[in-house]
């Protein structure tokens, strides 16, 4: 069965052509195969064209948040509108939303700019979990359709989504299907279908961190069989033999990568280049198309992943860098010591890597010490928090990092101070503040009432009055020897001929 076009109404009379399922993939996507996977703080764009010049023929802008992409016109600004380049096409915008006219609202606002909105229905994180969005939305169909189908109506691109399976295959493939007929309408006798592609990431919801083991290729092979849109597969993407095993075995049209492509841009080409020369390409890119230090630090973190293991002192510079002249000095420095080591050693491996730690390659995350705690849901982290924070050990690297700042801090949560809450809103309430509310509320109030709130650095009442004196003060009448003497020191008017 062929998906046919559907048209958008537009302005008057005229309409456009949205295109839909293979005809999407081919013309619009340009057929992309190797794809650059969506993620939070990740994917921007100096990172999206160092992976479009080494292979990836499709990017994903990072997650973006629908409800403040509506609200907040700086967050359009750093996150779409500035990073409007020609190169950076075809792009494919993702928002994480659980309100159907808030993702509508922020995809008409993105649409301009890519060439598909994407709903992210596959972060498993437990900010996603706390927000209500990504896998955390999978058991709610009714809302999903809904979301998807409004999308549809008054978009003029088309909606795709990415997903993670369910443990059962049968239920995947169910759900795979209700995502592409979602809000399908009966016109002409022929089913128009929404969803123009679906990328099936092949680990569950609860595969993350430590436990993030092997992506089932079945599930997605399963969903590839049961829809006729495109589908992408993402996961278990190491190198370039894994793509191409990967589409054989599973039909899919495109393939995804996010961890593989951190740790080696070029995987897509099927090399695996030195770690500076990745690096310093990103780091020139940085300077044509600048982003947020925090993105930059945590590129090269994943770059030099294996070194950093080796030089702990670079990794502690590299953390504590705070501009891009720091960031750089420290890649430089990283460069020296392997090349160094490469002239000594030779292209020698060491330890359990498969190349030398200076050559770009995957991170294989290490099973969890305690597999039985795990699945029984006690993440071994949380666990040690409710130890004896005495040995410093059993921390994780940041509370350690915070013990030697502070030797007397203690992290055990049945002594973790309460906190008192917003009268308004229930976020925490400021210590000082006048009114007992966080600042958001309390401006508000203190902005309404013209009051002050020296809690919250607020004087909106104070600097009223002081408006009030200063115009008092020059409106004062001139007394009149002084009305005088200013008449006199005026100027004589011009005697015209």
């Amino acid at each position: 069965m062929r998906l046919l076009p559907v048209e958008i109404p537009g302005s008057g009379s005229s309409t456009t052509t949205k295109l839909q399922g293979m005809d999407f993939w081919n013309n619009t996507l340009q057929s992309a195969c190797y794809v650059l996977a969506p993620m939070v703080d990740q994917s921007e764009l100096a990172w999206r064209l160092l992976s479009r010049r080494h292979g990836v023929q499709l990017c994903y802008t990072p997650m973006l948040h629908a409800q403040v992409f509506v609200r907040d016109a700086n967050y359009r600004k750093e996150n779409l509108y500035c990073e409007v380049c020609p190169e950076d096409r075809p792009l494919i915008v993702q928002f994480c939303a659980n309100d159907p006219e808030v993702f509508v609202q922020a995809a008409l606002l993105a649409q301009d700019y890519c060439d598909a909105i994407d709903l992210n229905l596959g972060c498993p994180q437990m900010i996603a979990k706390r927000g209500h969005y990504g896998s955390f939305l999978q058991d709610e169909w009714d809302l999903l359709e809904k979301m998807i189908q409004l999308a549809h109506q008054k978009l003029s691109v088309p909606v795709t989504c990415k997903i993670r399976v369910f443990p059962e295959i049968e239920k995947t493939v169910e759900y795979a299907k209700m995502l592409e007929k979602a809000g399908c309408q009966l016109l002409s006798h022929r089913v128009y279908f929404v969803l123009q592609l679906l990328t099936v990431h092949g680990r569950t919801k609860e595969q993350k961190g430590p436990l993030t083991g092997i992506a089932s290729w079945e599930h997605i092979k399963a969903v590839r069989n049961a829809v006729i849109i495109p589908v992408f597969a993402n996961g278990n993407i190491q190198y370039l033999n894994d793509v191409e095993r990967c589409m054989r075995e599973t039909a899919v049209q495109g393939v995804m990568s996010a961890e593989g492509n951190l740790h080696n841009p070029a995987l897509f080409e099927g090399r695996n280049p030195v770690v500076w020369e990745m690096a310093e390409e990103y780091l020139d890119l940085v300077r044509q198309f600048p982003c947020s230090l925090s993105f930059v630090r945590a590129h090269l973190f994943k770059l030099w992943h294996h070194t950093l293991q080796i030089h702990q002192e670079l990794r502690e510079e590299l953390a504590k860098a705070k501009t891009l002249e720091g960031v750089i000095v420290v890649n430089q420095n990283l460069k020296l010591k392997c090349q160094q080591e490469a002239c000594k050693f030779g292209e020698v491996a060491t330890g359990d890597l498969p190349l030398p730690h200076w050559i770009c390659q995957p991170y294989v995350r290490p099973l969890p010490k305690d597999p039985g705690k795990e699945e029984s849901g006690v993440r071994g982290k949380r666990a040690l928090e409710k130890e004896e924070d005495t040995n410093t050990e059993l921390l994780s690297k940041n509370k350690q990092k915070k013990k030697l700042r502070n030797p007397n801090k203690s992290f055990d949560p049945s002594i973790k101070p309460k906190y008192a809450k917003c009268e308004q809103c229930g976020n925490p309430k400021g210590n000082k503040c006048v009114f007992h509310l966080c600042r958001s509320c309390c401006k508000k109030k203190a902005f309404r009432e013209l009051a002050d709130c020296a809690g919250h650095g607020l004087f909106f009442k104070t600097k009223y009055e002081k408006s009030l004196h200063c115009k008092s003060v020059q409106n004062v009448e001139v007394p009149e020897t002084d009305q005088t003497e200013s008449k006199i020191l005026q100027p004589l008017p011009e005697i015209k001929a």
